[in-house]
């Protein structure tokens, strides 16, 4: 673990893909290797106790078996989604059948939420289509993690994707927690205010960084950007904020490097694990 903090961490954001040709080179490019062995060594050498799946595969129940120090929010896959809406008389059948099947997840342990994915996912997170998700967050008391800011490729629609967007369904969710995955970087002045305003608004520090990074380096030709970042942290007092990695985007050491001299020191075992703990229970 690098030189600084030296508690427990919860890493509230990562993919468990295994075997997946994409997932495998981008492991390969962070100095990793995408299997649970390696994950699982890295994880006890960085001192990481648990960990946060943000599923993006299928809603079948048999898709999603993880070893036990991870949990996962059950992702609402956008093409199953997007085949519902466009698929007139029998659209409502399959919204009905997803939403029977998250519960079935959130009925289990360790599944400890849902995760949608607007931009990759044109449809707003105020659409009807989300509510009976959201009446099932709020009954089961597990928050919906939702992707904000920019996405992987350039089909998305960002404006979906703006971290405006919870603003509204916050307000509407007043029983439901919200987390705003990545901060809704590059929008970090409109994700501080978000938060500020709601209080069941939260987010995550994940993919901030890509591949393997020189910490230092990064600190200094970035200054500029980094300062706005920490300027719009400190807007709020750091309530509400969670270490996260988008395992297996970015390596694990250096993404704790990162965080920890983003942070003040007072607020580091706030942001690497009571935040997550009591967020998403775990």
């Amino acid at each position: 673990m690098p030189e600084g903090y030296s508690g427990p961490i919860i890493d509230a954001h990562l993919h468990y893909v295994t075997g997946d040709g994409y997932f495998d080179r981008i492991a390969k490019e962070a100095g990793h290797e995408n299997n649970e062995d390696h994950l699982k060594r890295e994880y006890e050498r960085h001192g990481i106790v648990h960990g946060i799946v943000m599923g993006n595969r299928s809603l079948e129940l048999s898709f999603h078996r993880y070893p036990e120090y991870l949990s996962y929010c059950i992702g609402l896959d956008s093409t199953y989604l997007r085949t519902a809406l466009e698929d007139g008389s029998n659209g409502n059948k399959m919204l009905k059948q997803a939403a029977d099947l998250a519960e079935q997840h959130l009925k289990r342990e360790n599944c400890v939420g849902i995760k949608l994915y607007p931009g990759y996912h044109p449809v707003a997170v105020t659409n009807a289509c989300y509510e009976p998700f959201y009446d099932l967050a709020a009954a089961y008391k597990k928050p919906v993690a939702v992707h904000t800011g920019e996405t992987a490729g350039p089909k998305a629609i960002l404006k979906y994707s703006h971290p405006l967007t919870i603003d509204e369904a916050a307000a509407l969710h007043p029983k439901v927690q919200f987390v705003m995955c990545h901060f809704g970087n590059p929008w970090l002045n409109d994700a501080a205010a978000v938060m500020s305003k709601n209080q069941n608004v939260a987010a995550d520090l994940s993919g901030l960084l890509e591949g393997s990074v020189d910490v230092d380096g990064l600190y200094r030709d970035k200054a500029g950007y980094l300062g706005m970042l920490k300027s719009w942290l400190e807007y709020f007092d750091y309530r509400d904020v969670m270490f996260g990695t988008d395992w297996p985007l970015a390596n694990l050491g250096d993404y704790i490097e990162f965080t920890w001299k983003l942070v003040p020191e007072k607020h580091w075992e706030q942001i690497f694990y009571q935040n997550a703990a009591r967020i998403y229970g775990v």
